[in-house]
């Protein structure tokens, strides 16, 4: 819509240099300064987002190297959904960045999940990181791939309204389907490589049995 609205006008100015000196040329309704202000906004609510979650993780886990896993995979997401959106010629709007803030919610929950389960067996059982990482997926990658498959399940249909309804909630569904599965993808190949790199062996942890 901004680009359209500057393109309008660029063609008007040009238009207008034909027309009598005494025309003058006004526009009576112009959308783009609340387009611009609701974007920025969102824009602002999606940072906010991520450094309330980056802040909540800390809090809980009490864990910076554990909590800066999943903090890392937050841009990975959002970056590889904004390809996605790319991809099937959607913009940035109100309504995409809308289900970017609604997903940030979602899609550290799988990144959490592999932090603190490889964190628990490193802690039961006394194992390395690679060796905790590699028996934590062989556990959670059946969770992580049925949580992504249900929630996806909840907004895809949304992508078959009809209408002008429709064309507007496909945009919603798409962002937010895309981001749940990037999401998993993250959660099965990068959140693991960086548990195995990242986190700390905790020697004489393991409890007796």
């Amino acid at each position: 819509a901004l680009d359209t609205a500057a393109l309008v006008r660029q063609k008007v100015t040009e238009l207008s240099a034909a027309l009598p000196a005494d025309i003058k040329i006004i526009y009576p309704i112009d959308a783009t300064p609340f387009i611009k202000l609701s974007i920025e906004s969102v824009v602002r609510t999606l940072l906010e987002a991520v450094v309330l979650v980056f802040l909540v993780m800390l809090l809980f886990l009490q864990n910076f190297r554990a909590t800066l896993i999943p903090t890392i995979a937050v841009p990975v997401v959002l970056l590889g959904t904004f390809a996605v959106l790319l991809a099937f010629g959607f913009t940035i709007n109100v309504l995409t960045m809308f289900a970017m803030v609604l997903a940030i919610g979602l899609l550290v929950d799988d990144a959490i999940v592999v932090v603190e389960n490889v964190e628990r067996i490193m802690s039961e059982e006394g194992l390395p990181p690679k060796e905790a990482t590699r028996k934590s997926m062989d556990q959670i990658t059946g969770a992580l791939v049925g949580i992504a498959v249900v929630l996806s399940a909840v907004f895809i249909p949304m992508a078959f309204f009809g209408g002008s309804a429709g064309a507007i909630y496909r945009q919603f569904s798409i962002t937010i389907v895309s981001a749940m599965g990037l999401s998993v993808l993250v959660a099965l190949i990068l959140s693991p490589s960086l548990c195995a790199t990242i986190l700390k062996h905790k020697t004489g942890e393991k409890r007796r049995a």
